[in-house]
């Protein structure tokens, strides 16, 4: 029968709450410093509850990349330095148990992790990005809440701006109401004052009503013609009356369609089609461009139709007298200066219409070496949370095993600086790959690359039990060489070598 062995059960249970634990705190920052990101646009907004609980809940599960990875790190760090604080590592390795064999559960555990990971970046992340990208265009596009200040210019409703001197909350009025209306034009404007009046949305939410009590009304005159130019406006007297505007109180999601040719909502099948497709068009296109110049122009002569470009090559071959090449500097010295300047002129004029031919060639397939770059980039992020979390984890257990230090303290920091070395690395090489820098492998990879060889040190000191953070360790070493008393006599024992191989040997005493 198939038992778990009790040190194994004994691992995972000190390590899965600490996991759960680090991995919730950290989504939970990461979460917070994305809503302070996009306040802007979200408060003042009137968004409900339901649709501000959604966009939680979308963010919360597109920050896993980064949270997992930190959680993996954290926990791992302060699990083994638990164990060593409380000399329980000790104990296992006075046991006969090796680092690796304790590691041994959470290994397998890590590979679940990373297998997990990878399925969610492939099969969830595309509709979550989706989603996302969603609710922040629905944001930006959704009017602001109706919050009309006491004594200050209200501009938010479309081709209105609006003045209160007072508010009545009791009487749901507003009192000294001055409304300039400009949606015909700055040429064309209207002024309404009223003494009080009343607001209110149509039963669609899609426009507002106000409703003005005992006011006047004045009206530009300069676009109708009809009108003497003796009289430019036109001015009216109301007892009551109400104005109808434009103003969408409903919160409408964007159509999800828009989003779905974004790299970001594909799986890695999907996108390694687009890699293939767009990365064969660009490299026939790269061929045809290379073809183009090179047999159309050489060394700044453009090709004739029905001839062929003479090259060095071509004139070897075919030539049974050795050609020959005469000096170019000296031809040019014997030739008058005006001819030499006008041949310069006219070099500069080519080399410009070359290169001005190159950069329109490649803005004409921007859009698809744009779109080969993202997906290359995004196919390669796939994979490198996976490889992230298992890096990170062969950082944080030999290092805790190594700190000896629990808690959260000591490990917090460890990890935190560590996870922004990482993130610093893995954010310049995103965006060195994505304006086309590096290659989108090295952009992919470079982060994991770079913290590969640490786990693999830390690791190999763990299990040599090196003290690589021992005070003591370094404060011997300093006191052996650095100490005046012995650095003078080392000193002296170098000076009295030199001196004995120039001069024969000479007695020390």
């Amino acid at each position: 029968m198939f038992r778990i062995k009790r040190l194994y059960t004994f691992v995972l249970q000190s390590f899965l709450p600490v996991f759960f634990m680090t991995f919730m705190i950290s989504n939970f920052i990461l979460v917070m410093q994305m809503l302070w990101k996009y306040v802007d646009q979200i408060v003042g907004k009137g968004i409900d509850f339901g649709t501000f609980a959604e966009f939680y809940w979308y963010s919360a599960l597109s920050l896993v990349p980064m949270s997992l990875p930190l959680a993996v790190l954290l926990a791992s760090l302060m699990t083994f330095g638990n164990f060593g604080e409380r000399l329980e590592l000790l104990a296992m390795k006075a046991a006969g148990i090796s680092l690796f064999h304790i590691m041994k559960p959470l290994f397998v555990l890590m590979i679940g992790i990373c297998v997990g990971a990878f399925y969610f970046q492939d099969k969830a992340m595309p509709v979550v990005q989706v989603k996302l990208a969603t609710l922040l265009a629905s944001f930006k596009q959704k009017s602001p809440e109706l919050s009309i200040p006491e004594g200050a210019f209200y501009s938010e409703i479309p081709g209105i701006t609006l003045y209160v001197k007072k508010q009545d909350p009791e009487k749901k009025q507003m009192r000294d109401i001055m409304i300039y209306d400009f949606s015909n034009g700055y040429n064309n404007a209207a002024v309404t004052l009223a003494k009080y009046g009343e607001l209110r949305f149509t039963n669609d939410k899609k426009q507002l009503v106000f409703t003005l009590h005992e006011g006047e009304g004045f009206s530009n005159f300069n676009s109708q013609q009809n009108v003497s130019a003796g009289i430019p406006y036109r001015r009216e007297s109301f007892r009551k009356k109400e104005m109808i505007m434009d103003f969408d109180g409903n919160f409408n999601l964007v159509d999800e369609s828009n989003f779905k040719s974004m790299h970001f909502s594909k799986n890695t099948k999907e996108l390694s089609q687009i890699i293939d497709s767009v990365g064969g068009i660009l490299d026939s296109l790269d061929v045809k461009t290379e073809e183009y110049f090179t047999q159309t122009q050489y060394m700044g002569r453009y090709k004739k139709e029905g001839h062929v470009l003479a090259t060095p090559q071509t004139i070897a071959h075919s030539s049974l007298v050795k050609p020959f090449y005469p000096n170019m500097d000296s031809l040019l010295t014997s030739l008058p200066k005006e001819v030499l300047l006008s041949m310069v002129e006219n070099t500069e004029n080519k080399v410009s219409g070359i290169r001005n031919e190159l950069e329109y060639r490649q803005i004409a397939v921007s859009n698809e070496t744009f779109q080969f770059r993202r997906s290359s980039i995004e196919f390669h992020r796939k994979f490198t949370l996976s490889f992230a979390c298992l890096i990170f984890f062969f950082i944080g257990a030999p290092l805790g095993a190594i700190i000896r230090k629990g808690g959260i303290g000591m490990p917090a920091v460890v990890s935190i600086f560590l996870f922004i070395f990482y993130y610093m690395i893995d954010i310049t090489g995103y965006k060195f790959a994505r304006d086309g820098v590096w290659n989108p492998v090295l952009g992919g990879w470079i982060s994991s690359a770079a913290l590969l060889p640490l786990g693999f040190f830390l690791t190999y000191k763990a299990v040599n039990d090196s003290a690589i953070f021992n005070s003591e360790a370094y404060m011997m070493f300093f006191k052996k060489y650095l100490y005046p008393k012995y650095l003078i006599r080392f000193i002296k024992l170098r000076f009295h070598k030199s001196k004995n191989r120039s001069h024969g040997p000479i007695q020390i005493k």
